[in-house]
């Protein structure tokens, strides 16, 4: 397993864990960023700014401390 943004751009992921608190996993769940979701890593932004995901359709940015915290099975 993979972080997010070590997840290469343009490549998909199944979300296997999220690491960190109640107020992340509930943000990320409003987000529909859960365990067991498809998502692909569109881009990320140069000198450490945020990347493009997009699941179920939904393109979204997420900040990298986020997303270090999302693990996904790359597919």
């Amino acid at each position: 397993m993979i972080t997010l943004v070590e997840l290469k751009n343009g490549r998909y992921g199944i979300i296997q864990r999220i690491e960190g608190g109640h107020g992340l996993k509930k943000r990320l769940e409003v987000m529909n960023i859960r365990e067991g979701k498809k998502i692909i890593k569109k881009c990320s932004a140069p000198l450490h700014g945020p990347l493009v995901i997009e699941i179920e359709g939904c393109k979204m940015a997420i900040g990298r401390g986020m997303a270090k915290k999302v693990w996904v099975e790359e597919i």
